[in-house]
């Protein structure tokens, strides 16, 4: 079970702020989940201040994904809907769905981190959609691939932002 109640404020307050920032030092999460493949690499995923961090480490190569409102202002970019450097792409995606189907994303990601492995989920105060959800799998010939949500409701509109990666050292 990787479903962690987090008593805190979440930092990330608003989606249109996050920002991507490669190969910088990892910030401390506050839940995280590591992952083996069995073959000698590992995944760390984190959970931030309603953001995520990322660590793959294969074949004596790292790579470090971080999605947050502090990336812009630790040298990263605004959120691309595309992203390919070398070994590793990102596709992400900003979605304003219906409170009904927001609701119905959170408690089916809830649900998941609850029951399966290789999910970790954060959820914050402010009602049982804010939260910051991720999954991973080890790929047959190496590397890793991961996905993402980042929940934010509102009282007139919620936001969630997915992003898929994959690194293949």
């Amino acid at each position: 079970m990787s479903l962690h109640d987090l008593d805190v404020e979440p930092r990330d307050v608003r989606a249109e702020a996050l920002g991507l920032l490669l190969d910088a030092p990892a910030p401390a999460a506050l839940a995280q989940l590591t992952l083996d493949d069995g073959r000698g690499a590992t995944l760390v995923l984190g959970v931030l201040g309603a953001s995520h961090v990322v660590t793959a480490v294969a074949d004596g190569q790292q790579i470090t994904e971080q999605v947050s409102c502090d990336a812009l202002a630790a040298g990263g970019q605004e959120l691309p809907e595309r992203a390919e450097v070398g070994a590793y792409t990102m596709s992400s995606t900003v979605t304003a769905p219906p409170r009904a189907e927001f609701d119905a994303t959170a408690a089916r990601l809830r649900i998941r981190a609850e029951r399966e492995e290789h999910w970790l989920c954060g959820a914050f105060p402010g009602g049982a959609g804010a939260l910051t959800a991720l999954t991973a799998a080890a790929l047959p010939a190496g590397g890793w691939t991961w996905e993402t949500w980042h929940l934010y409701p509102g009282p007139e509109r919620s936001v969630i932002v997915t992003t898929r990666s994959r690194w293949t050292p």
